[in-house]
């Protein structure tokens, strides 16, 4: 038993496990990244796709002869070159005969190989293939020396361990793989396009980025489809790595008013099947709206998927949500790995090409060495058979006289200075080569024998011609299976314009008093008569209720202002959605607003881009204790996260309201106490944006102040509509405020009762506007401003709504366009945008660019915003 244990101790290898396991994870990832995973930079193939061309070349399986079962194919290819599993042989071997994953077809498959939507295809023992014309070229004079072979598996038989390939098939047909620690993701590219950039190397090895990229512009996708923007496709050629933006081709179709999105081609790599399930999920679920129904239509004519669209659905705004939310609009991540002498390397477009065109000069070399030793041996034997047959009679003679074949190849070689290889043609020559015939025809060869030989010792000693003879290989692949290019550049930007995504719609902009917000449908508020009790406006918490209503539409620019005098910017589709009834969200969640602070104002701009507009027209403040101040809206132009002080504020003092005017205006200011200061804006110097401003009118005592400011835009036409805390209202004449010294306490504008309460609001209006008033309580009423009288300036007007609850008060008072009037606004411009529709859609082709529509408005100011003259008054 001891001698046992001593025996089995000496076999036993002590090992450090931490060494052993760090050396065998090496070998292994070695040998996935070196045998499995990565491309050879030469030739573009793993070893699985040399050795499956290399098998079907063995076996007659080429474009000129029947097609043979795969399963055949994969059989040879496992039993001699490649001992894996047959599913990764099969797997490989269908890829390259896919066209939708293959920019250039290497395998012809015949039967079903799958399918774009993301089919299996079908078991190896029911398809069958054979090479296409340009895998075979992929092997062209492999049997010529120019390439190393090395054993196979069990070495038994030769490999070839790179294709000699004229095709640069790392750029053409790209590849993808992931190794241990590394992956690689090359994207395919046009033949044509990437044997013009070699040929421009092998004529400037120096040429830089740009020069090649005149040649090679961007990746090609068997797909087709965009390119949309070119920078992540400069980024990728330049250091390997990058992100090349895809968009699908598609088109809006109209019929009948109803439009339709047809895509006809998608970006590369993505599931057909899987994309249009998960438009129909995302319809399903509402985060798509104005879809009706997707369709797969493709068939022989090729892809087409149509997405029918509601009729009063926007078709451009659809189509941007899709690019978007879906893979219709997707990236391609560009990983240039590939395998540089054996070792794997990050490489940028130069040096892919570099590498190939030193891979063709190795087989170009090699070749012709092969080649020209092939004739100098044929030569050498020619030069033989000419002696004999100018000494054609000694010939005969000496090979008569010779007992043995030996023999008179001895004889021959003595007599005429041959060796053995010229005796032996001599004495194996056919009695038919004698003839005058065949001796003119040996002479002829030999001539052109020589001629060769001298072609083949320029070109291996003459660089230049060398060249010569690679451009011209290379251009002969080119004119042979070159073709259009499949996928379009879009040279722009690749960033998504938000305002692509939101029709111009006009909105209703809710705040209340606690800082929640919200933008609403201006659809949603329905019309009432006046006295009505109104409809339920708002869920809010305990002690809030909605304070300030603002219209606008979804492409305005909002600056916010604050009752702390500070100045803030949003985008209308910035903010949050919700029907009458939610509360919305706390606008400190969206604006860096101090906790203590509130919004106060609201200007609707449709840019703040135009310098002709910022520089001519000026923001008028109006605060809590009376004071004005005039600044140049060019002050506020440029938008910060953080907001910018816009008024300074004397302590215990706030703004109340905010106006942009034209610098032509009349301004009326009104306070608690029913009285109103009406003088021009003119009297108002222009101060910087930090200053503090100056009188703008006199307060009776320490509890009044100033409610409201309005600008006289037409006298003419517009009113001045005050409401009072009671829900008491009254339209008069403009022209009964005379004109006051700015400062001045104002003439009455409202009889103030115990029934009336203290004024709210002050507004100018006109016959086209409606009223929607909300009390604290969050009752909401829409009325139209018509049904109220206009009547002298110092009654106490009419009932305008009932609160029905104790010690209920008005909290805010808004216009907005009357019904009929925004109902024959957005009837005009829908026919505009289809008009403008029309337009575009020759310039549409998938890209869904964006356009400038027409603005449903709410009501004549914001006409006056949206309008190309930029000539707003009143931003309320």
């Amino acid at each position: 038993m001891d001698e046992n244990q001593t025996i089995d101790n000496d076999r036993i290898l002590r090992i450090n496990i931490e060494e052993e396991m760090k050396k065998s994870y090496i070998d292994y990832s070695m040998s996935v990244i070196v045998a499995r995973a990565l491309p050879d930079v030469r030739d573009g193939f793993k070893p699985v796709h040399r050795r499956i061309l290399y098998g079907m070349l063995g076996i007659g399986n080429t474009s000129n002869n029947a097609y043979k079962k795969c399963a055949r194919v994969v059989g040879e290819v496992l039993g001699k070159y490649h001992p894996h599993g047959d599913s990764s042989v099969y797997g490989a071997l269908v890829r390259m005969g896919q066209d939708w994953n293959m920019r250039y077809l290497l395998v012809d498959g015949q039967g079903n190989f799958g399918s774009v939507d993301g089919d299996s295809p079908a078991a190896m023992r029911y398809t069958e293939c054979r090479l296409s014309k340009m895998g075979e070229h992929i092997m062209d004079d492999l049997d010529k020396d120019t390439v190393d072979m090395t054993n196979n598996f069990d070495d038994t038989l030769k490999e070839p361990s790179v294709m000699p390939t004229k095709i640069p098939n790392l750029l053409v047909n790209g590849a993808n793989g992931i190794a241990v620690g590394m992956a690689t993701n090359i994207p395919t590219h046009n033949l044509g396009e990437v044997i013009d950039g070699c040929c421009a190397y092998i004529d400037n090895p120096d040429i830089d980025l740009d020069g090649l990229m005149q040649y090679i512009k961007a990746p090609d996708f068997p797909t087709g489809a965009y390119i949309y923007g070119i920078q992540g496709v400069r980024q990728a050629y330049e250091t390997g790595r990058g992100r090349v933006v895809m968009r699908a081709k598609a088109e809006i179709e109209s019929d009948d008013n109803h439009d339709k999105i047809v895509v006809t081609e998608i970006p590369y790599g993505v599931n057909k099947a899987q994309l249009i399930e998960y438009i129909a999920e995302l319809v399903k679920e509402g985060k798509i709206d104005g879809i009706s129904n997707v369709n797969d239509e493709s068939g022989r004519q090729g892809m087409r998927i149509v997405v029918d669209l509601k009729r009063d659905s926007n078709a451009n705004v659809i189509l941007n949500k899709l690019f978007k939310m879906t893979a219709l609009q997707s990236s391609f991540s560009v990983n240039c790995i590939a395998l540089v002498k054996g070792r794997p390397r990050l490489l940028g477009l130069k040096d892919c090409v570099k590498y190939f065109v030193e891979h063709r000069h190795d087989v170009t070399i090699r070749r012709t060495q092969y080649e020209l030793k092939k004739a100098q041996e044929r030569a050498h034997i020619l030069e033989g058979l000419i002696i004999a047959c100018d000494n054609i009679d000694e010939v005969v003679h000496i090979i008569r006289a010779s007992k043995t074949p030996a023999d008179a190849q001895r004889n021959l070689e003595q007599r005429f200075e041959l060796d053995e290889l010229q005796s032996k043609a001599i004495v194996d020559m056919r009695l038919s080569q004698l003839t005058g015939l065949r001796m003119d025809q040996l002479h002829a060869e030999y001539e052109e024998l020589e001629r060769m030989i001298d072609y083949y010792n320029q070109i291996l000693s003459d660089p230049e011609l060398c060249k010569k003879v690679m451009k011209d290989e290379l251009l002969e692949v080119k004119e042979k299976y070159g073709d259009a290019r499949r996928t379009e550049i879009k040279y722009s930007s690749e960033e998504f314009n938000p305002e692509d995504f939101y029709p111009n719609d006009p909105v209703v902009i809710t705040v209340s008093h606690l800082g929640y917000i919200k933008r609403t449908p201006l659809s949603d508020f329905r019309e009432q008569a006046r006295g009505g009790v109104g409809s339920k406006g708002a869920r809010t918490r305990e002690q809030d209720f909605t304070e300030n209503i603002y219209p606008a539409t979804m492409h305005q620019t909002m600056l916010i202002f604050t009752k702390k005098g500070r100045c803030y910017w949003l985008k209308c589709y910035e903010i949050p959605e919700g029907d009458r009834n939610s509360k919305g969200r706390a606008i400190q969640n969206m604006l860096n607003i101090e906790k203590d602070d509130a919004v106060n104002g609201f200007l609707r701009l449709r840019t703040l881009t135009d310098e002709e507009f910022i520089n001519s027209h000026y923001v008028i403040f109006a605060t809590k204790n009376g004071t004005v101040k005039k600044t140049c809206l060019e002050a506020y132009s440029r938008p910060r996260a953080n907001g910018v002080i816009a008024i300074n504020l004397a302590e215990g003092d706030e703004l109340v309201d905010v106006r942009l005017t034209n610098g032509e205006n009349e301004l009326i200011i009104a306070n608690r106490n029913g009285r109103a200061c009406r003088f021009h804006e003119n009297t108002i110097r222009t101060m910087g944006r930090t200053a503090t401003g100056v009188r703008g009118m006199k307060l009776d005592g320490d509890d009044d102040a100033v409610v409201g400011m309005v600008p006289v835009n037409n006298a003419d036409v517009e009113t001045v509509m005050v409401v009072s805390e009671q829900g008491y209202g009254k339209r008069s004449q403009v022209e009964d405020y005379r004109i006051t010294n700015r400062g001045g306490k104002g003439v009455k504008t409202l009889a103030i009762t115990e029934k009336t309460g203290r004024l709210v609001a002050i507004k100018n209006v006109t016959d086209e506007n409606d009223l929607m008033i909300i009390n604290k309580s969050g009752i909401a009423i829409r009325l139209s401003v018509a049904d109220v009288r206009v009547m002298g300036r110092a009654t106490q007007g009419v009932r305008l709504i009932n609160l029905s609850k104790k010690n209920d008060i008005i909290a805010s008072v808004c216009k907005v366009m009357s019904s009929e009037l925004e109902a024959s606004v957005e009837e005009e411009s829908r026919a505009q945008w289809a008009k403008k529709s029309e337009e575009i859609k020759a310039d549409t082709t998938g890209s869904a660019a964006p356009v400038e529509t027409v603005e449903s408005t709410d009501d004549e100011e914001v006409k006056a915003d949206t309008s190309d003259d930029n000539t707003p008054v009143d931003f309320e």
